[in-house]
C-alpha cells in the first residue's frame, strides 16, 4: 500500500492528466493525498470527486511545508511525494520498491528529463524536450497540447517506459530527480521530517540522506532509480503565477544551512 502526496496549485488540465495516468499506472493500492495551496479553478472539486483526501491550507505554502502535512496524514508505509505536473510510467511503484528492495534503500527517485544514466544521454533528453515545451509556450497549456507534447516527445510511452525498464532493471545511481520520490515511512526515523525552511527540499533531502550514511551508515544516500522513469512536464505550476509562499519569512537558502566544505563533500555525486 502506497500513501501519494501531493501539493497542488490551480492547473486543472495537468492535475487531470496527472490523476489520469496515476489511476493507470499504478500497481498497488494507494491512497492519494492533495495538498491545496489555495486552488480556484476546480482542482479542489476535481479531486474531491475522484475520492482523494484534500487537505486546504488556504494560501500557498512551501514545498516542504505541504509534505510534511501529507505525512501527518499518510497510513502507509511507503510515502510517494508526486509532482503534480508528471506522467507516471506503466508499474512505476512496484517497479521503484523492486529496485529499493535489491539494492537496499530506503530513500529512492525516479529518472526523468532532469537526469538519466550519464551526462550526455541527459543533455540529448533535455535538448529534446526543450523542442517540444516550446510548443506549450506558444500555444498554451491545454490537455491537447499537453498530450501532443508528450506524444511527440516519446511516440509510444509505454514501450519507451519498458525498454528503459529492460535495458537498466536494478541499476541505480547515487542522486536525485526531485519530481517523484519513493521512500520508506521508517526513513523519517532516521532523517526527520522535511526541512521547512529549505524550498530546494529535495536536494536538501539528499544532503541530509548522505549525512546520515556517512555518519551512522544505517542509511543509503538517496538513489536514481534508472530503470523507472517519469515524464516532468517542469515548471507548470509557476507559469500559472502563484501568490508568494505564506510561509516566506522563514524559507533560508541551501548554502545558510549547509557551509561551504559540506556541500562541497556531500555534493560529491558521480554521473
Amino acid at each position: 500500500m502506497i500513501s501519494i502526496i501531493t501539493a497542488i496549485f490551480n492547473q486543472l488540465n495537468i492535475n487531470k492528466l496527472f490523476w489520469e495516468s496515476i489511476k493507470k499506472y499504478t500497481h498497488h493500492p494507494f491512497e492519494l493525498l492533495i495538498i491545496d495551496n489555495g486552488s480556484t479553478d476546480g482542482s479542489v472539486d476535481f479531486f474531491k470527486s475522484i475520492g482523494a483526501k484534500v487537505v486546504l491550507n488556504g494560501a500557498n505554502y512551501s514545498y516542504p511545508y505541504c509534505q510534511n502535512k501529507g505525512i501527518e496524514l499518510a497510513q502507509y508505509d511507503y510515502l510517494a511525494f508526486l509532482n503534480n505536473d508528471i506522467i507516471v510510467s506503466p508499474k512505476w511503484d512496484l517497479r521503484l520498491i523492486e529496485n529499493m528492495k535489491v539494492n537496499n534503500l530506503q530513500i529512492a527517485t525516479v529518472c526523468g528529463i532532469e537526469n538519466i544514466e550519464n551526462k550526455n544521454a541527459t543533455r540529448r533528453l533535455k535538448n529534446r524536450w526543450k523542442l517540444y515545451r516550446n510548443l506549450l509556450k506558444v500555444f498554451g497549456h491545454s490537455q491537447l497540447n499537453l498530450r501532443l507534447s508528450h506524444k511527440l516527445m516519446y511516440g509510444d510511452w509505454e514501450g519507451f517506459c519498458n525498454n528503459r525498464y529492460r535495458r537498466f532493471k536494478g541499476q541505480i545511481k547515487e542522486g536525485f530527480v526531485g519530481s517523484a520520490i519513493l521512500m520508506k515511512k521508517d526513513a523519517l526515523d532516521k532523517i526527520g521530517l522535511w526541512d521547512e525552511r529549505i524550498q530546494a527540499a529535495d536536494y536538501d533531502l539528499y544532503l541530509r540522506s548522505k549525512k546520515r550514511s556517512i555518519e551512522y551508515k544505517d542509511i543509503k544516500p538517496t538513489n536514481i532509480c534508472l530503470d523507472v522513469y517519469v515524464h516532468h512536464f517542469i515548471r507548470i505550476t509557476l507559469s500559472a503565477n502563484p501568490p508568494e509562499f505564506k510561509d516566506k519569512e522563514r524559507l533560508i537558502s541551501l548554502e545558510e544551512k549547509w557551509d561551504k566544505d559540506s556541500l562541497r563533500y556531500l555534493q560529491n555525486i558521480d554521473d
